[in-house]
């Protein structure tokens, strides 16, 4: 008998808890209530600290620290040499530098986060994600020395923390589990065997940690050392332990979590569950809330096995309970227990009415929860979509770089945009590649992805890749929309993910061609000149040319436009486009462009503007930036991108050019490891190197059979994007 079914027997006629998710219309629904949280009884409350550290950075720390303000908690930043300028440091009320830019030598500085504490003052410490949040000796030697840590205690995350352990108590508890090794024997041949007994293809996981660190799938056993190998490594940077348990991997899940919360009084709740299936890299890139389509008595199974599982381990703060499920008959197999706050909290807050992180101070004061059970009520749906720096063209491999623009969708009761990062900031090498979260909340499920499309449409950048345009896709899938979501989900889709890129429109091509002929006339005008008197004389500037008219040569992928802009009257121009052949693709009389330049003007980070013109019929509106890096130019024109690139001469073109047979770096990145020399015979898709960015490691395997004539870095070596990495002998 399934679990399921066993349930549904035993549970006949219980009465049921409250599960039905309501219309926003019958209830109001805020973020961040200000008002004192009723207490579960009559018990005095006792006071919230004065002043707490927040061991993290980024839009996590900036998270805590919203909260924090607005209960009037001071707060205390802790930052690396690499984000002296960042975000969540100008948000706290006191910074102070722990270390220089790797995270061992910072963020994960237990002994020098502390001396920080003491020194500044602080009551409590909140570890925020990742670092230093499930680390059990952290937390405990905080408790010997008087020191509240704002999460649960050491014991309860070294008993759910470890996917081992864990996996043990809830088969204690009477909750199936995936069928693996979690056992102690990390011996390699002896892992290898375990992992022939359970059937490839397999699934390598840290015992420690999560978001997708130190995981590794499997499909054959010649590739077991390697994988092994490489989840050890990233498993050992990431969490300071290398052991790792292998289960079967199973082909068509879903991943569904639920959000847990106790008390140090014995109370323990569960809000509701999140779905968090369509992944890459094993990594969460869009969650909703409540899950869909489950049978009610599985939402209530979910939760009641969630809430066993914390009270189990005398759990305390902020927890996530993560299963597995079958897509088709919902059975659920226990995954693990994250002793954190999660990353997506977001999408419980917008569904319950509720502010996590005021509810961890709470408890870390030894308050009791602000809500019992029957008090938590489900409303609405909601969806986060996190913005990475990646590549989704590319692998979805993580980018880096300056945000030269960077402009959200507006806030709203609806609309959350949780970010530590603003225009002129560094995605850099040494931290994770996440942006911002942007939250969404509507009545319904479709309603809350219709607010998703509009505000992915709304949301801009430029200076690095992001998945932003890959993220509008996925909400704009048919099968997404319909709610068919499993991990398979993106493999399943590639086709309808990855499209052909289409060509730009001609409005498009004639915004980016006037954006750049004001653009340089007005450099031009600044350089003779020294200034002006104001932003449109930029645009009288083409009568400088003596045959009144500019041309403006465009590259978009392969292919190549040009635009003549001609002065026909005062403040009036045509433009007409032609194709690399000639052949005109369109032409636009009276053209009368409104230039206004965006914050910063001329000479910042951000250097671009809002351009305004009627094309024919249709009045643009578009915000045009440049990007001097690449030489681009990206047209955001009302929902719709394009970036086109300025050719630059051969000679320079040439300088940057990759050597022949030659692998160049995907992204800024670290050598790890390198498993080849001058010399090295290769066969096709042998490894070669091994990178890590944003704290991910990366395999570049040989792209023909040949031998190896050069490899130009070493083992902890720094390579920027682009550079050579090895060069093949010339055939």
């Amino acid at each position: 008998m399934t679990l399921l079914r066993a349930h549904l027997r035993l549970s006949a006629g219980r009465k049921a808890l409250p599960r039905t998710c309501a219309s926003l219309a019958s209830l109001s629904v805020r973020h961040y209530s200000s008002a004192a949280p009723a207490m579960s009884d009559t018990t005095e409350r006792k006071p919230l600290f004065d002043k707490i550290l927040i061991a993290n950075r980024g839009e996590i720390a900036c998270r805590v620290m919203h909260t924090a303000k607005r209960m009037g908690i001071k707060t205390v930043a802790v930052y690396s040499e690499a984000d002296v300028d960042s975000m969540h440091v100008k948000l706290a009320d006191e910074a102070y530098l722990i270390g220089t830019a790797p995270a061992a030598e910072s963020y994960l500085r237990a002994d020098t986060i502390i001396d920080v504490v003491r020194r500044s003052g602080a009551q409590a410490i909140h570890p925020g994600y990742g670092f230093l949040s499930e680390n059990a000796k952290f937390a405990e030697t905080l408790a010997s020395q008087g020191i509240a840590f704002i999460g649960p205690p050491g014991a309860a995350m070294r008993a759910m923390g470890s996917k081992s352990e864990s996996k043990r108590i809830m088969q204690n508890a009477g909750v199936p589990v995936v069928p693996g090794y979690h056992g102690e024997n990390q011996d390699a041949a002896f892992l290898k065997q375990q992992a022939e007994q359970i059937g490839y293809p397999v699934l390598i996981k840290a015992v420690l940690g999560g978001g997708g660190k130190g995981m590794r799938i499997v499909e054959k056993p010649a590739d077991f050392e390697m994988m092994l190998d490489s989840s050890r490594r990233e498993a050992l940077k990431s969490f300071g332990d290398d052991n790792v348990l292998v289960e079967k991997y199973l082909t068509k899940p879903r991943h569904v979590e639920v959000q847990v919360f106790a008390d140090k009084h014995g109370n323990a709740v569960h809000l509701f569950e999140r779905d968090c299936s369509v992944q890459r890299r094993h990594q969460k890139i869009i969650e909703e809330a409540p899950a869909p389509d489950l049978l009610p008595e599985v939402r209530r199974l979910l939760g009641e096995k969630a809430v066993a599982a914390a009270k189990a381990v005398k759990y305390e703060g902020a927890g996530t309970v993560e299963f597995i499920m079958d897509d088709e008959t919902q059975q659920f197999y226990f995954m693990e227990m994250n002793t954190r706050l999660q990353v997506e909290h977001p999408v419980t807050e917008m569904i319950t009415n509720t502010d996590l992180v005021q509810w961890q101070l709470e408890v870390a004061a030894g308050n009791r929860l602000p809500k019992l059970q029957n008090d938590i009520v489900c409303t609405g749906h909601a969806f986060e979509a996190r913005i990475y720096a990646e590549n989704p063209e590319n692998g979805f491999l993580p980018d880096t770089g300056r945000l030269v623009h960077l402009a959200t969708p507006q806030p709203s009761s609806d609309v959350r945009v949780e970010t530590g990062v603003q225009t002129g900031d560094v995605i850099s090498v040494y931290y994770d590649p996440m942006i911002a979260k942007l939250v969404v909340r509507g009545e319904d499920r479709q309603a809350a992805l219709r607010v998703l499309r509009k505000a992915l449409a709304e949301y801009e950048i430029v200076g690095l890749h992001t998945n932003i345009g890959f993220l509008r896709r996925l909400a704009e899938s048919p099968d997404f929309i319909a709610a068919k979501v499993e991990t398979g989900f993106i493999n399943k889709h590639l086709d309808e993910l990855f499209p052909p890129v289409a060509q730009p429109s001609a409005e498009s091509i004639v915004q980016a061609a006037l954006a750049h002929v004001i653009d340089s006339s007005t450099k031009a005008a600044l350089s003779t000149h020294g200034g002006l008197a104001s932003p449109w004389a930029a645009i009288d500037s083409f009568r400088l040319n003596a045959f009144g008219s500019q041309t403006t040569t465009l590259a978009y992928g392969d292919h190549q436009y040009t635009a003549k802009v001609r002065v026909v009257g005062n403040g009036m121009y045509s433009v007409c486009v032609t194709s690399a052949s000639g052949d005109k693709i369109a032409e636009f009389h009276n053209v009368q462009p409104l230039w206004e330049p965006l914050p910063g003007g001329v000479g910042s980070t951000s250097a671009g503007g809002h351009l305004r013109a009627l094309l024919n019929d249709r009045l643009c509106a578009s915000n045009v930036v440049f990007n001097d890096k690449d030489s681009s130019i990206t047209v955001f024109d009302q929902g719709r991108v394009a970036v086109f690139k300025v050719p630059v001469p051969q000679y320079f073109d040439d300088a940057g050019a990759a050597s022949p047979g030659s692998v160049t770096a995907p992204m800024s990145c670290k050598i790890v490891q390198v498993m080849v020399e001058p010399g090295t015979e290769v066969e096709q898709n042998a490894p070669l190197v091994v990178l890590e960015a944003m704290k991910m490691e990366h395999v570049i395997k040989a792209p023909k059979a040949g031998k190896i004539a050069s490899v130009y870095y070493k083992v902890g070596d720094l390579v920027e994007e682009g550079k050579n990495l090895v060069a093949f002998e010339n055939e």
